[in-house]
């Protein structure tokens, strides 16, 4: 699991050997000092530089680089070391920025010998500083962690060194100056990056705490099983997935989508694919373009100026649609994923914070104890309490920065929430009710709603893009609920199906007439009643598919659907699919799994699974992992391959950055609400003049 930290979070190693790695946008120097308990330095020796660039279990550049990877053995250090702090800086004496605040901001990043990330920092703030330490691992009752510092200085290694304790540090950093110049002449510099930024692989975060990922492009070695991320994998102002060329066969035109080739009224949806007649950029000649593909160059308008003015001393006034992007619909997902950026951050920071109160009193308690004379009398007794006054001052303060930031997210949640559109909103909104069947695709679906401990009245919407790049699973075999109350396991697979009939009725109501189809199969009938509301309106395909018989059926078109769509695309002729081909987005609901599945149905679920995503069909599960026990490992790629939901709220879901275990709560029907009967029966009306 990587986490992303910020300044002061740290995050435990679980590895001795490890690779740190620095990426920046010009030549820098990265060295490593040693340092006791104190993080005093003991000598010249303790510090490795491209002058001395080996130590035990430590190994740095010997130049100055765009980019390095240092080399560090945490069982090979010795037992008097108990920090190793990163530091950077630039050149002196050379042509090139003196500054910081001048060049690319420094991204580091600790991996396993795998590449896998475990951790990385981004170094924001620097300004006038020519040097900074990094982040440091430091030993903690025989385990290792690492800290973000991002502590610079302007007066270079000399300062550094100094505040180090290193009474030599004048000599030592003239050595370094003189190595570096050096090897100038072999200094490797960045290329060239179209928007200033720069490529990081890393494990992508994929799947549930239960589910491993496909590892990323060029990766070395398998990936690591990742935590969801709630919000799929796209970020805020980037541009979407690959989207269909015009001659897509099931290609629609939606709303514009930044950094796209197209216009803005000519962008696609659809299901994710390019159409391979397009050249490529590798193969159209010129020089190589080093940007981002997905990146684009030129940010979008920023949203209208439509907040009032905040009054001296007090925080500005939340508004909708506060951020930027193309369209409203852009601005509002972009701010929910804001958010939940916020609101992961400074959690983060609140636990960052108290767990460096806790150390500290630890810390403080242990020297009181090590010193007999302090347990006789009051004096023990004493210093005690100063420890324990001292974190609890440290603990309120922090308390009190998380209470202030969770009430301005408040503030911006109440306001967002009733102007989110139908596709972001819940089911008890007001928007549902002037609801109509829309004539473009929307960016993103909403799932339902994730909150922490520290927060749990504050909810933050998970949002998924469109079109779907993974299928969902209902995970209906748990046996109760966080607080206890859900045990039956009858209710528990009911309330299941109802959550996917929920989805999937979201799913037919935010896309176009005609634009999609959902087929079910619930081989013993057991879903009968929660699939009523899709039943009844006739906006399925064909009837719930029943029996080992309707499985086969069901999965034998959908399969060649499938390879239909891929032939004709990779042929080159997407216009050459049967008269009458259905080229709408299919979405599969199954029921009861493996009930009704012989070998062959399970494989060709496997298939549809993998395959089907990318030519727009889609699965969604409601079973139980434990009920398909018998097939072992075989089904292992199927489960890792579906987002893992459940039907009551769990804290199965994490984010990219730190690693919070998000607690998710699906999007239900308020009890007693027709809003989904209402909403079909449009969907139904709608279809019906499609047609």
């Amino acid at each position: 699991m990587t986490a992303e930290l910020v300044r002061g979070q740290n995050h435990p190693l679980s590895q001795a050997r490890l690779e740190i790695r620095v990426s920046a946008g010009t030549p820098i120097v990265a060295g490593a000092t040693l340092g006791d308990e104190q993080g005093r330095i003991h000598g010249v020796e303790w510090v490795a530089h491209p002058g001395a660039p080996t130590l035990p279990g430590l190994e740095v550049s010997k130049q100055a680089a765009a980019d390095h990877r240092l080399a560090v053995d945490l069982d090979a250090m010795p037992e008097a070391v108990h920090r190793v702090s990163v530091l950077l800086a630039l050149p002196t004496g050379v042509t090139g920025p003196n500054s910081f605040g001048a060049v690319p901001t420094p991204f580091v990043a600790v991996t396993g010998l795998d590449g896998a990330e475990v951790a990385s920092y981004t170094i924001t703030g620097l300004e006038a500083e020519s040097a900074v330490v990094a982040l440091e691992l430091y030993r903690r009752q025989d385990a290792w962690k690492v800290r973000a510092i991002g502590q610079g200085y302007a007066g270079g290694l000399v300062e550094l060194l100094t505040d180090q304790g290193l009474p030599q540090a004048h000599q030592l950093a003239g050595s370094i100056d003189e190595a570096v110049a050096q090897g100038m002449a072999r200094s490797l510099p960045a290329p060239p990056r179209a928007d200033g930024d720069r490529s990081r692989q890393a494990a992508a975060p994929a799947l549930g705490a239960d589910q491993g990922g496909t590892a990323p492009q060029g990766a070395a070695g398998p990936a690591p099983s990742q935590p969801t991320s709630p919000f799929g994998t796209q970020t805020p102002g980037v541009p979407g997935q690959p989207t269909p060329q015009p001659n897509s066969p099931y290609g629609t035109p939606t709303p514009g989508i930044p950094g796209q080739a197209a216009s803005p009224s000519s962008y696609q949806g659809g299901s994710g694919m390019t159409d391979p007649a397009q050249p490529s950029a590798s193969t159209a000649g010129g020089p190589i373009d080093y940007s981002h593909p997905r990146r684009q160059n030129a940010a979008p308008p920023p949203p209208p100026p439509t907040a009032p003015p905040a009054q001296p001393g007090q925080p500005a006034q939340p508004v909708a649609g506060d951020a930027t992007g193309w369209s409203m619909e852009e601005r509002l997902y972009n701010q929910v994923w804001g958010m939940f950026e916020d609101l992961a951050r400074t959690t983060a920071a609140y636990r960052s914070a108290v767990d460096f109160a806790d150390s500290r009193m630890e810390k403080e308690l242990d020297q009181v104890l090590s010193d007999p004379r302090s347990r006789i009398g009051g004096q023990g007794d004493a210093a005690r309490e100063a420890a324990q006054a001292k974190h609890s001052q440290l603990v309120n303060q922090a308390r009190a920065t998380l209470d202030r930031d969770l009430a301005q997210l408040g503030a911006e949640a109440e306001v967002v929430e009733p102007a989110l559109p139908p596709a972001y909103a819940r089911w008890d909104n007001p928007v549902w009710q002037g609801y109509r069947v829309p004539m473009e695709i929307p960016m993103a679906l909403r799932l339902g709603e994730l909150h922490l401990p520290e927060s749990a009245q504050l909810r933050i919407p998970m949002l998924v893009r469109l079109p779907l790049e993974r299928g969902l699973w209902i995970d209906s075999g748990r046996g109760g609920s966080m607080d206890g109350s859900f045990t039956d396991s009858h209710d528990l697979r009911r309330l299941a199906m109802e959550v996917a009939v929920a989805h999937a009725a979201r799913l037919l109501a935010v896309y176009p007439a005609g634009e999609f189809t959902v087929h079910v199969i619930d081989p013993a009938g057991s879903g009968a009643q929660a699939l009523v509301p899709l039943v009844q309106s006739g906006v399925l395909a064909a009837p719930p598919a029943v029996g080992a018989a309707g499985v086969a059926d069901v999965l034998a078109r959908l399969t060649q659907r499938v390879d239909l769509v891929q032939m004709a695309l990779r042929g080159g002729a997407p216009d050459s699919l049967p008269p009458g081909f259905d080229t709408s987005q299919q979405l599969l609901i199954v029921n009861d799994f493996p009930h009704g599945f012989d070998d062959r149905a399970v494989n060709q679920l496997r298939y549809l699974a993998d395959e089907g995503p990318a030519v727009g069909v889609h699965l969604m599960m409601v079973a139980d992992r434990e009920e398909a026990a018998a097939y072992g490992p075989l089904l292992d790629p199927l489960w890792r391959s579906l987002l893992r939901l459940t039907p009551v709220a769990d804290d199965h879901l994490a984010d990219p950055w730190v690693g919070h275990a998000w607690t998710y709560e699906p999007s239900l029907v308020p009890p007693g609400s027709q809003v989904l009967q209402q909403v079909l029966a449009q969907v139904a009306q709608a279809r019906a003049k499609y047609r």
